[in-house]
């Protein structure tokens, strides 16, 4: 992969800049110093290897060189979309998932941030903000992909089941033709973010619809019940196992199906 070839292959997107690295700490980090700097909606970042990548609540996301994808999206929110800004993930999550759907993989999306084959884990979101003062400046997503094989950490290193596309697939994939299939349906969705479509998208594909769940916090304190889909806000909506139905807000938050709390003991 090289920059050359991105910009081929992304010219018909609305990317008006694309930063590519070799290495790099971490595209979110460059991500977001490039929005201070006053980077365009829509400008992109990428990188064959991450030294310091990262998902949720700091956690770390390995990035081994030409064995993934890692991207980072700059975007300028409209006043429209600050009305769901929150949503911004959950469309990463749909688009790389209507990419991989696109080629024949039964993708679904985990809530709140990733993508899972055959309810493996092969693609982790993470939104950040960049602020000045009180006002929200950028919003910028990062998007790292298992591609081949080298990219899946070893079994010691992952709290969930992980796998890779080629996998999967049986072959070869070219990250940058999976990259522009994964922008285009992210650009496309942006203009619905939020409406009864894009709730609806979702849901179909949200992982354990309707089956047991459990959400433990950082805490150890857990929720179990059934898994009805989510809210008007992202929010994940369980039927209590007691009784009534809850509304969980994205935090420090597992979500398991219950089976494989029972047989994790985790």
């Amino acid at each position: 992969m090289n920059k050359e070839d991105l910009v081929q292959q992304l010219a018909n997107l609305p990317i008006p800049d694309i930063r590519f690295h070799e290495s790099i700490g971490s595209t979110n980090d460059e991500g977001l110093a490039w929005a201070e700097a006053g980077a365009a909606d829509g400008s992109l970042v990428v990188a064959e290897q991450q030294t310091k990548g990262r998902g949720r609540l700091g956690r770390s996301w390995v990035t081994n060189p030409g064995a993934a994808l890692a991207f980072t999206l700059i975007l300028q929110p409209t006043p429209a979309e600050m009305e769901h800004i929150g949503l911004f993930s959950p469309l990463a999550g749909l688009a790389v998932c209507l990419a991989l759907q696109g080629m024949g993989l039964p993708a679904e999306i985990k809530w709140p941030n990733d993508v899972l084959l055959n309810r493996q884990k092969t693609c982790g979101i993470l939104a950040e903000s960049s602020w000045e003062a009180q006002s929200l400046r950028a919003v910028v997503i990062g998007v790292g992909i298992n591609v081949a094989p080298s990219s899946i950490p070893p079994a010691d290193q992952l709290q969930f089941p992980a796998t890779c596309v080629e996998d999967h697939l049986g072959r070869p994939v070219q990250r940058e033709k999976l990259l522009q299939e994964i922008l285009a349906a992210f650009f496309t969705w942006r203009g619905i973010m939020g409406t009864i479509a894009f709730f609806r998208a979702w849901e179909e594909r949200l992982a354990f619809k309707g089956e047991s769940v459990y959400l433990k916090n950082s805490g150890n304190e857990v929720l179990t019940g059934i898994l009805l889909g989510v809210g008007e806000h992202g929010d994940l909506r369980i039927h209590l196992s007691e009784g009534g139905v809850k509304l969980v807000s994205v935090g420090d938050v597992h979500l398991r199906p219950v089976d494989y709390f029972e047989g994790s003991g985790s």
